[in-house]
């Protein structure tokens, strides 16, 4: 791991695939049949989280993938220490109540403090299921986030929530979809220490005039990488819906992400939540070689950010 100075903005990726990782379970699409086969080009990767730390030693967990337990696992910084229960993770914020970046909370139930920071929209979803009960409330804190309403989940450490082009969870889903409206169940985070800022958007189905001011200047931008083109799944013959449709502005095409980040003034450019049928998961691939060339980094697992 990289020495970062205390009271500097560190971030560990922990996931970049999005939902069902890479490679899928049940997939054998092309760049799963490759991930299946050991290719190198194709490093496995799990589900879309991070951790975010100041000084180091207490940890922020934006989104709680269902990989969480394996990504601990994986990140020294984040296991225990001392004697009998600890845990370096402090507070866990969550983007939208998407399978993907909730279903790790189950796994952190084991009755150690922290302080869970969602929407109101996101917590109801949550509370309306009852597994997630299993979160005891008098250990885990509850707290909600307004948009533009900057919090602190970590001393020295202020997080900022805006409203995101996006759409209910999958299984709130009912009668004709809105894909694309900005509502509470789909948030970005402008994330700060310091005299930097990192913006974290791993959902969003339009790049807009709102999205591009709210990246401008970031030191960091983390974005939906979801897929390479809109038709990518069918395409593949493993869906039925396109990039948009699920919520997910593709890279490629007439306002695709690439395009539209490209006159933008932007440190360090990120694709994360990447679909395991997106072939910007292939080094070397033609895509991979095209989001490159553009100044586009493409995440790993494990990958470390001081912006």
């Amino acid at each position: 791991m990289t020495s970062t100075p205390v009271g500097h903005l560190r971030v560990i990726v922990l996931g970049s695939a999005a939902g069902g990782g890479s490679p899928q379970w049940n997939c054998r699409c092309p760049v799963c049949s490759l991930a299946w086969a050991g290719d190198p080009r194709v490093p496995r990767r799990t589900q879309s989280s991070l951790a975010v730390s100041v000084d180091g030693r207490t940890w922020a967990i934006l989104n709680c993938s269902p990989d969480i337990r394996e990504q601990i696992g994986a990140t020294q910084a984040l296991w225990p220490t001392g004697e009998a229960r600890h845990t370096p993770i402090g507070s866990v914020v969550l983007t939208n109540a998407d399978v993907d970046h909730v279903a790790g909370l189950l796994s952190l139930r084991e009755r150690s403090g922290l302080t869970l920071w969602a929407t109101a929209t996101t917590a109801r979803y949550l509370r309306q299921n009852p597994i997630f009960s299993v979160l005891a409330d008098d250990v885990v804190e509850w707290r909600t986030i307004e948009p533009e309403a900057a919090f602190a989940p970590l001393e020295a450490l202020s997080v900022v929530p805006f409203l995101a082009p996006g759409k209910v969870p999958l299984y709130a889903e009912a009668g004709e979809v809105e894909t694309d409206r900005r509502t509470e169940a789909t948030v970005g985070l402008e994330v700060r220490a310091g005299d930097k800022r990192l913006v974290y958007l791993p959902g969003c189905a339009l790049v807009d005039e709102d999205v591009l001011e709210r990246a401008e200047g970031a030191d960091a931008l983390l974005f939906d990488g979801t897929v390479f083109t809109d038709d990518e799944m069918m395409s593949a013959g493993v869906g039925r819906k396109t990039g948009r449709r699920m919520g997910h502005v593709p890279i490629s095409g007439d306002g695709g992400s690439l395009e539209a980040f490209a006159g933008s003034g932007i440190g360090r450019r990120i694709y994360i939540h990447i679909n395991n049928t997106n072939p910007i998961l292939i080094e070397g691939s033609p895509e991979r070689l095209t989001v490159e060339a553009a100044g586009w980094v493409v995440a790993e697992d494990g990958m470390e950010i001081v912006p």
